[in-house]
């Protein structure tokens, strides 16, 4: 039996990393972990969009070709991945995706090679799932999302569209983590508990209890600390 669920897995991995090839739009150290996804996954990089200043320059190797202004002249010949990471928060990562699907362009799903995503798991459009990753069955993950190098998404949980779960965070099964939210690394989501959209959570926070208010929260248990 399992030979045969390898089997399967690795026939569900074929087809969700069977794309075009890829536009990726930002040029930072996000883009740098991308590419190296991309590669594992045999995914072919047409190129970058980045700032203008940046415009002939290389990232890995791979040529920084124009700026989101140049999205356009790409929607019929690749697929897009924003490589822009959460920067304070999701505003610009969100902008480039709205920008990306008002052109009519299509927006590839990565999942790195050494991941492991349940064939029972849903992952949307645009998300990018990170080596050694884990993403364990009936897991809803929503679009545009960033699932970091050893992050735990446990059975059940669900991911809202535009959130950042950092290296090693565990998201616990029954878990519902809201819109473009940010998880740092090493933190911790309780079974069953809810963080409301638009929060940061700190690098080795343990929540416990739902979070109901936006804002920025640390330490065990966690705390509001800001606002937002």
């Amino acid at each position: 039996m399992a030979g045969s669920e390898d089997r399967e897995y690795s026939e569900f991995c074929k087809i969700v990393m069977k794309q075009q090839e890829l536009i990726l739009v930002g040029g930072g150290g996000h883009c740098k972990s991308v590419i190296e996804v991309a590669e594992s996954a045999g995914i072919r990089i047409a190129g970058i969009l980045d700032t203008r200043e940046n415009v002939g320059k290389k990232v890995l190797g791979y040529d920084i070709i124009g700026t989101d202004d140049a999205i356009a002249e790409w929607v019929n010949k690749a697929e897009f991945i924003v490589t822009v990471g959460h920067i304070k928060n999701a505003a610009l990562r969100v902008g480039l995706h709205e920008k990306i699907a008002a052109t009519g362009g299509r927006f590839a799903t990565l999942i790195a090679s050494t991941a492991h995503v349940s064939k029972y798991a849903i992952i949307g459009e645009g998300t990018v799932i990170m080596h050694q990753a884990l993403v364990n069955a009936d897991a809803k993950i929503g679009k545009g999302c960033i699932i970091n190098t050893f992050a735990n998404i446990e059975h059940d949980a669900v991911i809202g569209d535009y959130c950042h779960i950092s290296t090693g965070a565990m998201v616990n099964g029954n878990c519902v983590v809201g819109q473009k939210t940010f998880l740092g690394s090493q933190s911790v989501i309780v079974n069953g508990v809810s963080v409301v959209e638009g929060c940061v959570i700190a690098a080795g926070t343990m929540v416990r209890k739902n979070i109901l208010r936006k804002g920025v929260y640390s330490d065990n248990p966690a705390m509001l600390k800001i606002k937002l």
